[in-house]
């Protein structure tokens, strides 16, 4: 069946910004289904808050709006564009509860849109657990006991039905948010509360509990003439109990036998078929009883999914894109397979004789208050994921992926000391983000495979396969170098060990063993990706190393440039960094040059088949990068796109002779490096906060007194202020070194003297290496001191002058000089009494790159990039001037709603998943707009609660004037009522909470706040007060902790939703 032809003109809604739960996994298939459809000659229209994504470069869509994706916004630009149709199938949850709030309001019939990709009675029959049920026990198939409940009353009543322990599932929510499993009645009623208020349709469901079942997926695509194929099985390496998005997982599915896997895959057809999904992907989810082999269906996403993304890398067919196809009309049978060259039709299965292995990745570490344990309700924050010949190699290469200093299964035992029996028996009872370690060290103890199961119920098949691995490790331990011949170093190779654990194991560095494995000719050959374990052959280069005989990466002597991806997304480093490296490698190709991407993420675009001309999937380390460089010889390399990932490997690529595109590798180092960074400072003549950098705890203290409190203090070489605090005595200081990081001579600590109440300030640079050009000024709206991945910002800046911004440019063009940037720079200033201080320097791009690009209609990383291959800026016509009239504001988005006991309070360490953008023709509206893209809602009328430390009380006597006339009422604690009382204006005084009740959480609970203002220091303020800032996030009510954060509001406040103006970035940069 050819394409529709009464649809010209498609609504994309996007997914928004990067959230746990829902990633850049769908900037993926966003991107795929703008091109897709694009290419088959449709206008397609794109709404999406998040600029840091490739999805929302004007170059994909034809329309885009980067705004709040709330139904009242996306309302208003189906009357300007007026669709034909919307794709709500490619935003994750997001994007579906979007289009089905619009649907239900009648504004689709309104406007005579059609939803295509999934109707709305299969979202419903998907989404709306009791449906669900329903439609399952039709058709015979089994789901776990369950009931439905709207209220407390209800849930109580299904819980007697169903005992303990239970797992509570919201309906209409990603990854597992609001759920949970419950032991006892307490934990039942937190759960249910949680889940009752996350639900949009306030409905849960209660289900027996499953855990310690096998879990499978199933990622099916059916076309509206009911052809159906399984693109691929995956199994949970952790058994039920643990979010999929939090398991190991792999594919294909290891320990399903042929017939179960036929009744999986029938079972699968005939969900979807029952639920209606019949144009584009789905992801259904089983659990099976290792017991008695009794299979139940746990729940199908009717959209492409977290899944679907590592279905498509993991077989290389896009899903994304065949599924947008579908949705237009086109079948199975009439797409072609790009990845085979368009020799087999979609319709063919995927085969592939090779393993995938994925790992989550978990940010535990920057919120100490949260329980690190796993659950139902998803934690992770990114994911890797690699390729073996089996599943031991997968699984290391995987390992050595993670960025957490891993080279395979490393002890977590110190100093090879045993781990007590009762700490371990609890370690693989209740599952952790370090589980597959203990199971690990529980082996080394020789603990019985027997036990480990009963505790973890994890496949005695994967219980073998990591067995043998230690069983290598001691035989390895054994012996040295001298005496590993090439069939031993062959077969451990094969089994995925790297040189650097090889290493390890005999005492011998990592250089060692490389140079012993290439004098032995033992060095990998690297397969393709191709949908068809080899049959036809591959006209795509998507490519895994691995010890075999045929080598089918067939380089070519074309002039080429390797880009080094950014590996798994975290906080710090995320989904910009992705954006980056893709514009390096399109920049490239524009320039003549084949392009090569090494990464690891499964999620990103920069692992699609189709956006570089070679990919590796590989882990982006030492090892993988040279062998590569070995095997492709690249005229070049680009390591400053990736974060701090690629930029790790730069000393040992220098050495190597490897030629490292852009600026120098010294320029890194004297940047980092605390003290050639002063010699930087002091000869350009730079003011900096008085620092110093101390090896031991009795001189940080010593050189602390010096520099006089409040300190800002962090390990050195960081990305995101890891381990970084905000310390305002000794007694802080004290607890700091004792508790968050250790201090030696290899591992020294910086101290800063903090700037109290200055404006932070972002500038990026670009520079061909003669001409250098400011590519934006961002000032920051909270004060210094919060992290700037943490901060919201604005473009241009909203309240500097231009005075000072001619400093600030002065500045960053001498550094960038002196530093002889070639490519991308930021540089963090801090302006407090008109005086410029420089913060940092990092000769690299920032996370900054994708939010300035949008906003001047020129990629910087683009640029950049053309400049790093000999292009010069006025060659390229570069400008970065902004269009005129416009503010554009970025406002980060926290995870704090994921770990409840976490003080959502914002400081020198960052905690942010992802970003939102607002434009608007004022920064009021701006901010407003970036406010609501990040769910934040800010309500007009009401209460507002202020409660600030002595130092902001200063702000009052502007803040509370203009606050009232904004149309709020004050309610305040005693020591900053009487400060307002005393300017002369109407205050409520309230109870703080340690002054009796009723308090301040009693009205927040009680709905009777609007509005928080609170401002603190001290360890000990910031824990009295951490109860308010916790109740106003549960009860979704507005909160600010700066004074320059509630001056934003106060602009925000000004405006009017129904007068926002809503303009494509096309039309911005005409």
């Amino acid at each position: 069946m050819p394409r529709r032809k009464d649809i010209s003109s498609i609504l994309i809604i996007g997914a928004g910004p990067i959230i746990i739960g829902q990633a850049c996994e769908f900037d993926y298939s966003g991107a795929q289904a703008c091109k897709a459809l694009k290419e088959e000659g449709f206008r397609v229209i794109l709404v999406n808050s998040n600029p840091a994504t490739i999805m929302t470069d004007p170059l994909l869509a034809d329309a885009t709006y980067i705004e709040p994706i709330h139904w009242e916004s996306v309302e208003k630009i189906i009357e300007k564009e007026k669709p034909d149709a919307i794709l709500p199938t490619m935003g994750g949850q997001t994007a579906l509860n979007t289009a089905l709030t619009l649907d239900k309001k009648g504004i689709l019939e309104k406007h005579n849109v059609v939803l295509i990709g999934a109707n709305r009675e299969a979202i419903d029959k998907a989404e709306d657990r009791q449906l669900f049920d329903e439609t399952m026990q039709a058709i015979n198939l089994e789901t776990p006991a369950s009931g439905i409940a709207h209220c407390m009353e209800d849930a109580l009543k299904v819980q007697k039905e169903i005992g303990f322990p239970c797992i509570i599932r919201p309906s209409f929510t990603m990854g597992g948010t609001g759920g949970g499993i419950a032991y006892n009645i307490s934990e039942f009623k937190n759960i249910c509360e949680k889940g009752l208020e996350l639900s949009p349709t306030n409905e849960l469901l209660i289900d027996e509990s499953l855990i310690g079942w096998k879990e499978y997926e199933m990622e099916v695509v059916r076309d509206c003439e009911d052809n159906c194929i399984i693109i691929c099985s995956i199994e949970n390496l952790d058994p039920m109990g643990i979010h999929t998005g939090d398991s190991i997982t792999i594919a294909p599915a290891q320990t399903l036998t042929d017939k179960e896997f036929q009744i999986m895959r029938d079972a699968s057809f005939k969900i979807l078929r029952e639920i209606g999904v019949d144009t584009g992907g789905s992801n259904v989810q089983f659990a099976v009883n290792p017991e008695n082999g009794k299979m139940v269906v746990i729940e199908m996403n009717p959209r492409v999914s977290r899944s679907s993304a590592l279905a498509s890398k993991a077989t290389g067919f896009p899903i994304a894109k065949v599924a947008a196809l579908l949705s237009v009309g086109f079948t199975l049978d009439e797409l072609k397979n790009d990845i085979t060259g368009g020799l087999t039709p979609a319709s063919f299965e995927p085969s592939i004789d090779y393993i995938v292995t994925k790992i989550p990745k978990f940010a535990f570490e920057k919120f100490p208050q949260a329980s690190p344990k796993l659950t139902t309700q998803m934690k992770s924050v990114g994911e890797v994921m690699s390729i073996g010949s089996n599943f031991q190699e997968s699984l290391q290469k995987a390992l050595c992926s993670m960025e957490e200093g891993l080279n395979g299964l490393n002890s977590v035992r110190d100093n090879a000391s045993i781990i007590p029996e009762e700490i371990l028996t609890n370690e693989l009872t209740i599952p952790g983000p370090k589980r597959l370690f203990y199971v690990a060290d529980a082996i080394r103890q020789e603990w019985s495979l027997e036990k480990i199961y009963s505790l973890t119920k994890i496949d005695y098949w994967f219980l073998d396969q990591i067995k043998e691995l230690l069983e290598l490790e001691k035989e390895l331990s054994e012996k040295n170098i001298t005496n590993i011949d090439e069939e031993y170093l062959t077969k451990l190779k094969k089994k995925g060990f790297s040189d650097n654990r090889i290493g390890n194991l005999t005492n011998s560095s990592e250089d060692d063993i490389r140079s012993l494995r290439i004098s032995k000719n033992i060095t990998p050959v690297y397969r393709r990706v191709d949908t068809c374990a080899a049959e036809f052959a591959t006209s795509t280069c998507y490519m895994y190393s691995t010890y075999d005989d045929d080598c089918e990466s067939n380089p070519s002597n074309k002039k080429k440039i390797l880009v080094l991806g950014s590996g798994p997304n975290r906080i710090g480093q995320g989904i910009e960094f992705d954006y980056c490296c893709v514009h390096a490698s399109l920049a490239v190709q524009e320039e003549g040059y084949e392009s090569i991407m090494v990464n690891c993420n499964p999620e990103t675009v920069s692992t699609d088949y189709d956006v570089s001309n070679r990919l590796y999937f590989e882990p982006i380390t030492t090892e993988k990068i040279l062998d590569i460089i070995d095997i492709e010889k690249p005229d070049g390399v680009v390591i400053q796109f990736g974060g701090q990932t690629p930029l790790k490997l730069a000393d040992v690529l220098s050495e190597k002779g490897v030629n490292i595109l852009g600026t120098d590798v010294d320029a890194i180092d004297r940047s980092e490096d605390r003290e050639r960074f002063q010699e930087l400072v002091n000869k350009l003549n730079l003011k900096q906060p008085s620092n110093s950098t101390a090896k031991n705890a009795d001189e940080a203290m010593e050189k602390a007194e010096k520099i006089g409190f409040p300190i800002v203090v962090r390990p050195s070489y960081v990305l995101g202020g890891r381990a970084m605090q905000l310390v305002n005595n000794l007694e802080e200081l004290e607890r700091y070194l004792n508790e968050a990081v250790e201090v030696s001579n290899s591992k020294p600590i910086l101290l800063d003297s903090y700037l109290t109440d200055a404006i932070e300030v972002d500038v990026d640079v670009v520079s061909d290496g003669n001409e250098i050009q400011i590519g934006g000024i961002l000032q920051h709206i909270e004060q210094a001191g919060i992290h700037s991945g943490d901060s919201a910002c604005s473009l241009p800046p909203y309240s500097l002058s231009n005075e000072i911004q001619s400093v600030m440019t002065e500045q960053a063009l001498n550094i960038a000089n002196e530093l002889n940037i070639v490519g991308l720079m930021n540089i963090q200033f801090a302006v407090k009494n008109n005086e410029v201080y420089i913060i940092e320097v990092n000769p690299r791009a920032s996370r900054t790159v994708p939010f300035i690009s949008k906003a001047i209609g020129n990629s910087l990383a683009k640029v950049a990039s053309k400049a790093m291959i000999g292009k010069s800026l006025s060659e390229q016509n570069f400008s970065s001037k902004l269009p005129n009239g416009l503010f554009f504001v970025k406002e980060a988005v926290m995870p704090f709603d994921k770990f409840p006991h976490v003080d959502p309070i914002l400081g020198p360490e960052m905690k942010s998943t992802g970003e939102v953008m607002g434009i608007g023709p004022n920064f009021g509206e701006a901010y407003a707009k970036a406010q609501k893209g990040a769910n934040k809602i800010l309500r007009k009328s009401g209460k507002v609660f202020i409660s600030v430390k002595k130092s902001d009380k200063k702000y009052l006597d502007e803040f509370v004037p203009a606050i009232i006339e904004s149309g709020l009422e004050i309610v305040a604690t005693s020591g900053t009522a009487k400060y307002i009382k005393d300017l002369g204006y109407e205050v409520t005084k309230i109870n703080k909470v340690m002054e009796g009740r009723p308090h301040v959480v009693d009205s927040l609970l009680n709905n009777e706040i609007d509005l928080v203002i609170n401002t603190t220091e001290g360890s000990q303020s910031i824990l009295d007060s951490a109860s308010i800032r916790q109740s106003a996030l549960r009860n979704k009510i507005f909160c600010t902790t700066t004074m320059f954060g509630a001056f934003a509001i106060i602009e925000a406040l000004k405006g009017s939703e129904e007068n926002w103006t809503y303009t494509t970035l096309q039309e911005l940069n005409k």
